[in-house]
């Protein structure tokens, strides 16, 4: 009896779903209030700080994350050939991002190329600029592999 009436109400359910739109009528697109007020969406400046201003930011971070997951002491002792990639490579509606690489040199003696972007608002709870790197050869989690393709435009 009970597998009767769940079927019975399974059969319904799926019958509503189906019969749903027909019953509501076509979607309207939004008054101009709605457009004006509720779906009002972030407004971005493009005001973003030069790539060089962030490197202190690239280094404690990846000392940060070298010695917390990886057990590691490498560390980025100095940069040159810092370069800007490429700035807002897509529309401009987009979250606006400045993209740079640089070459590090790390403790260990070995330079390495750093890849890195600014983010708009992409800080924690959108609260300042964000930033995203990859040191070339140490993406032990292979989150931008291949050799941080991931990590440019």
């Amino acid at each position: 009896m009970r597998d009767i009436l769940g079927s019975l109400k399974r059969i319904a359910l799926g019958a509503l779903l189906v019969l749903l739109p027909a019953i509501a009528g076509p979607a309207q697109a939004a008054d101009p209030l709605e457009k004006n007020f509720y779906l009002s969406g972030p407004r971005y400046d493009g005001n973003l700080p030069a790539c060089e201003s962030m490197l202190g930011r690239v280094s404690s971070r990846f000392a940060e994350k070298e010695s917390t997951f990886w057990n590691s002491a490498l560390q980025i002792v100095g940069y040159d050939h810092v370069q800007e990639t490429a700035f807002r490579p897509w529309q401009s509606d987009n979250i606006p991002r400045r993209y740079c690489s640089a070459r590090a040199m790390l403790n260990d003696g070995k330079p390495r190329t750093v890849h890195f972007s600014i983010i708009e608002d992409g800080g924690i709870a959108s609260f300042g600029d964000g930033i995203e790197f990859c040191v070339v050869g140490l993406d032990r989690n292979w989150a931008f592999n291949p050799a941080c393709k991931a990590a440019r435009p």
